[in-house]
């Protein structure tokens, strides 16, 4: 799994004031959770634009005042008129125990159904998994070749050796809809 490196600045003061300060510097406040205790941060909003504006997923190591925290992303606020990001939240990744992350669906191979007419259409851009973090894949491949005209895949089709699926099992992954040239070629095959 990729890695963003991002250097933080702790912070001392928490509450409203001193988070519009932070603000303020032009820095982003955060919020490491998970192991014995969360920590407070700051960090550089040009530092962590790699991790929101991208469709990858990353495990980040923080290097806040010497001290190394790995930890994933769990929710982001932003601004509701200036898209600005106000806040983060990251849950830490604890030696020997699995990491729940969002990792990004690629569609590999040319399905059958669309040699014949019909459409591939992609329903879930991101399948959450549980893993450990030397298990984790930077993109979960889902081969398409055999799939024929109204077949779907399920999160429950998939298998990857020491990954779990924290997805639901009946969320479709990807399927071949049928169009209306398709309709139509079938319509006129059987005349």
């Amino acid at each position: 799994m990729k890695t963003l490196h991002v250097s933080a600045v702790k912070r001392t003061e928490l509450g409203k004031k001193a988070t519009k300060a932070i603000r303020r510097e032009g820095l982003i406040p955060c919020v490491v959770y998970g192991g014995s205790e969360p920590i407070s941060i700051a960090v550089d909003p040009k530092a962590i634009k790699p991790l929101i504006y991208t469709p990858n997923s990353y495990i980040v190591e923080f290097d806040v005042e010497g001290k190394k925290e790995l930890a994933v992303l769990r929710d982001t606020q932003f601004h509701p008129i200036r898209e600005q990001i106000l806040h983060l939240d990251f849950f830490r990744v604890l030696e020997g125990k699995p990491v729940s992350i969002a990792i990004p669906v690629t569609l590999t191979g040319n399905a059958i159904g669309v040699k014949a007419g019909g459409k591939l259409a992609l329903s879930a851009r991101k399948i959450i998994v549980s893993a450990m973090v030397e298990d984790l894949l930077d993109e979960i491949p889902v081969d398409v070749t055999e799939l024929a005209i109204g077949q779907t895949i399920f999160v429950g089709d998939l298998s990857f050796e020491n990954i779990k699926f924290v997805t639901p099992a009946t969320t479709a992954v990807c399927a071949v809809r049928v169009t209306r040239a398709s309709r139509e070629a079938a319509a006129a095959a059987n005349k």
